[in-house]
């Protein structure tokens, strides 16, 4: 039987002396810009190089990303991401779909004294990026509630088991002691590391704050009667990555395996990542993620091959309905102090919001936490102090609530013009789109309705839009596929009813949908509507305007 011819990277990833390759070289030069092979390798170091399009008198420029488990923070942290923002950034940070934060515009020049800042701050990019376990995500407990305050241990432990071991980290950017890489071990990833990246997320059974089936494994937290956790559901091979045209590649909703008692937690994981590591395609990376894995050896066969190497056998169980909690706002906690959650768009924090969150911070020193849905939450507010908070916000003009139910749950990717895989818009255009929604459910007699609405500038899939309600997916400079159907609480996948749709086009294709909706009597959610009634009926309805 013939050896499946490997990818270029993985050659690359398992040559490269644990993830150090010539980067120490190419960091000494003055070159502007990395190598092909260096722009590869930093990726594990947790940045992209990029170049700003319509720029071409610009230098290369970095984004760099956080790992922060569970998008926790301190404020004394936050205030360093803020001030190296400023310092070598764009002046700007952006909160991501998986509770990060992600500095732009940095110059190569720069990078070293910009890593070293964020570990002051006991703050790393490692491993946000590349094909490792990324960021653990979790629910965000804005409440304090003793169940989910549970799962920052949970949440900590993941991260800490799933780090690399190699120490290139330490020694190129923080001028860390050199270790023979010949003497490391990977023993997590194995030399060559993952085919793809992979993604933890934990919640409690019931409330999916974290889009739980979108991630390659998650786990949903159950509890014995005296309130102490004791186990997971678990779900894996869940995935939002796609190219438009190939059938081959898809998004996919994790399966659920199962229930577990929380002393398996590492076994059951260890075991799942392995699996990926070990059966994923290492000769193409668009059908690298574990995902197709299970799709294509079947979800019994993988069941069984976790148990197999965990020494267990998954446990049934029902799991109970979900339910997304809103974190905007203002919100009581068990302490008797206060929550605030404020909606970003599309994560963006720039101009007089930058500047009124920085004042807020530095003066109140509130916890913070990243919400997956790009927002961000202030932990630890005194009631005595609520009146001043906002006015401190009211003063740089920035308004504490979003504006309606469909702008507080709306994301968008970076997209233009930033990301190199980026089609056409998504951050810069999303105020405008929400606009043409609004304007659509207003004309239907929907106004103030809310739905979950995102949008991205490629088919990857950043800001999560196949298990949205209603998204668009860039797909040529000026159009979108549009999706609708997605579950209000992310178990299930959207659809697209049409391709190629051109923004001027998109008012006309939502009074359709919308009206159709309406004229079902609008009594269930719009995703809901949407798959009952069908891919088949909507795309008549968008191509003859027949009633659906």
């Amino acid at each position: 039987m013939s050896t499946p011819t490997l990818h270029p990277i993985e050659t690359l990833k398992a040559e490269s002396k644990h993830l150090r390759g010539n980067l120490a070289e190419e960091l000494a030069s003055p070159d502007p810009s990395f190598s092909k092979d260096g722009q590869t390798l930093v990726k594990f170091h947790g940045f992209y190089e990029q170049k700003e399009r319509g720029a071409s008198e610009k230098p290369p420029i970095l984004m760099l990303r956080g790992r922060i488990p569970g998008g926790r923070l301190s404020a004394a942290q936050y205030l360093a991401w803020d001030e190296l923002a400023d310092r070598y950034g764009d002046s700007t940070l952006r909160l991501t779909s998986r509770q990060s934060i992600e500095l732009h515009g940095v110059l190569k020049g720069d990078l070293k004294a910009t890593l070293q800042g964020l570990h002051a701050a006991l703050q790393t990019t490692k491993g946000a990026c590349g094909d490792v376990v990324r960021t653990v995500t979790q629910a965000p407990n804005p409440w304090l509630r003793p169940d989910l305050a549970q799962l920052d241990a949970v949440v900590d432990r993941l991260a800490a088991h799933f780090a690399a071991v190699s120490n290139a980290y330490a020694e190129l950017w923080l001028d860390g002691e050199q270790v023979n890489p010949e003497k490391e071990v990977e023993w997590n990833f194995g030399a060559s590391y993952l085919p793809r990246k992979f993604k933890f997320s934990v919640t409690v059974a019931g409330e999916n704050l974290v889009d739980l089936y979108t991630n390659d494994m998650g786990l949903a937290a159950t509890f014995a009667s005296d309130g102490c956790l004791d186990g997971f559901f678990v779900v894996a091979g869940g995935g939002m990555g796609m190219s438009h045209g190939d059938d081959t590649t898809f998004p996919r909703v994790a399966d659920l395996l199962g229930w577990i008692p929380e002393a398996a937690l590492l076994a059951v994981a260890e075991a799942v990542v392995g699996v990926h590591r070990d059966e994923g395609n290492r000769g193409d990376r668009k059908r690298a993620r574990l995902k197709y894995v299970i799709a294509n050896k079947g979800l019994a066969w993988f069941k069984a091959e976790v148990e197999a190497r965990a020494g267990l056998v998954f446990e049934h169980g029902r799991l109970p309905a979900w339910n997304t909690s809103s974190v905007l706002g203002w919100l009581d906690r068990t302490d008797g102090s206060l929550a605030l959650g404020l909606s970003i768009p599309a994560g963006r924090i720039a101009g007089a919001r930058k500047a009124a969150l920085k004042e807020l911070i530095a003066t109140f020193e509130p916890g913070l936490q990243l919400s997956p849905d790009q927002d961000l939450i202030l932990l630890g507010l005194r009631r005595e102090d609520l009146v001043a908070v906002e006015a401190l916000f009211a003063r740089h003009g920035q308004p504490l609530v979003a504006p309606d139910p469909l702008a507080s749950r709306a994301m968008a990717c970076v997209a233009l013009p930033l990301c190199g895989m980026a089609l056409t818009e998504g951050e810069r255009a999303l105020p405008s789109y929400l606009d043409v929604v609004r304007g659509a459910l207003e004309r239907q007699g929907l106004g103030g309705r809310g739905l979950i609405f995102r949008v991205t500038g490629c088919a990857n899939g950043c800001a999560r839009p196949y298990t949205a309600e209603l998204a668009l997916v860039g797909q040529t400079a000026k159009s979108y596929a549009l999706y609708v159907g997605g579950d209000p609480e992310g178990t299930r996948l959207g659809f697209p009813v049409t391709h190629k749709l051109e923004v001027e086009h998109l008012p006309q294709a939502l009074d359709r949908l919308f009206g159709a909706w309406a004229v079902a009597g609008a009594t269930e959610a719009f995703g809901d509507f949407a798959h009952r009634t069908g891919a088949e009926a909507l795309r008549a309805l968008l191509e003859t305007g027949a009633q659906a």
